[in-house]
């Protein structure tokens, strides 16, 4: 039995992630057993005995230094990435959102920046030429769609530490020709055993559906984003085709693949 780490970054916050990040995770409930650590609110930092490590997203600036929990999460990134380099039974994590965004930060892969405005709904990505042979994008057109709630965004990346460590861009933001800023990077792999997406892999279109449908919650969406990115964002939602598709493929491939390499380490 594998044993995973959870990361819980919403510092206290209710978010749909977690509960449908353990819904992901209870499918694999026969071959890998996880703890939950809640980082920020508690600064519950995991050890280096997991095998795999799920890093949730979170609300708030990235690089804010605001507890205990901060330099702990820096430290922990640096253990795994060094602990792979030298060690033959591999730690496999997936950073998601806001632990993407700290992640990339860590390696000096982009600059953190605030969003012009904030991403809010389902949006296409687009495949780099890395993220075509990506296995973990198997299955999923080009361009793919994804859930997407930011304020933050990664720009701006520094080939020379992209090369340095072998790291590779993987899908890039939307085509905006209208407007004239640079398309943020949208997932990356670190290393073959380490990897991360600035969107939600783990939405769930039915859930999600639910709960953005709630009245009050409609109506507060429809006043801050506006009536078509609102409906734009229930139709993706109820298409099988856009954010199912995304949410059945990239965790769990991530999942299955961390338990085949495992299985064949030992």
């Amino acid at each position: 039995m594998l044993r995973a780490a959870l990361l819980d970054m919403n510092n206290g916050e209710f978010n749909r992630g977690i509960p449908m990040l353990k819904t992901i995770m209870g499918r694999y409930a026969n071959v890998i057993k996880y703890d939950i650590f809640d980082v920020r609110a508690k600064n519950e930092i995991p050890d280096l005995s997991y095998d795999v490590y799920v890093f949730s997203g979170g609300p708030g600036d990235p690089l804010l230094n605001d507890g205990p929990w901060f330099e702990s999460f820096f430290n922990l990134i640096e253990q795994l990435w060094q602990w792979n380099r030298r060690e033959d039974h591999k730690k496999h994590a997936f950073f998601i959102c806001h632990s993407f965004q700290m992640a990339c930060h860590h390696f000096g892969l982009g600059k953190i920046t605030h969003r012009y405005k904030m991403s809010f709904g389902t949006y296409p990505v687009h495949k780099t030429h890395a993220g075509k042979e990506e296995e973990l994008f198997e299955g999923l057109p080009d361009p793919f769609y994804i859930a997407d709630f930011r304020r933050y965004q990664v720009v701006e990346p520094n080939q020379d530490r992209l090369k340095a460590i072998g790291a590779e861009i993987l899908c890039l933001e939307k085509l905006r020709p209208h407007v004239h800023y640079e398309r943020a990077l949208m997932g990356m792999r670190f290393s073959p055993e380490m990897i991360g997406t600035q969107f939600h892999p783990e939405a769930d279109p039915e859930g999600l559906l639910a709960y953005f449908m709630e009245p009050d919650r409609r109506q507060s969406i429809v006043d801050e984003h506006g009536e078509a990115r609102y409906d734009r964002m229930i139709r993706d939602l109820a298409n099988p085709l856009k954010i199912q598709r995304t949410f059945d493929t990239i965790i769990p491939n991530f999942l299955e693949n961390a338990v085949e390499q495992l299985a064949m380490a030992v």
